[in-house]
């Protein structure tokens, strides 16, 4: 199956499960290129952003561990099969 490349932001709303959130992080680690994290604390929100790079069933796994976490939402783009391979534009490689 062929890889690509991804964006995946999770906004924190409650540290309840930031352990959890972090062993699957941890459980993922060979796919994440980069993380950024941004901590809000007047707003009580944490926002993480990384860039990953795997399968669709490997990326999709995991935004989906991840969004099932009860006050942890996630948004992943990826970037399109043939587009991504041959170059181009970013409004051409983003789906």
């Amino acid at each position: 199956m062929e890889k690509r490349l991804a964006v995946i932001v999770i906004l924190v709303t409650e540290k309840d499960n930031i352990r959890q959130l972090n062993l699957i992080l941890s459980d993922y680690a060979h796919l994440i290129l980069g993380r950024m994290g941004l901590p809000m604390r007047e707003r009580s929100l944490s926002i993480i952003s990384l860039i990953v790079e795997g399968t669709t069933d490997e990326l999709g796994a995991l935004a989906g561990k991840i969004g099932r976490l009860r006050g942890i939402s996630v948004k992943s783009v990826l970037t399109k099969t043939k587009e991504a391979d041959h170059g181009g534009s970013p409004e051409e490689i983003l789906s």
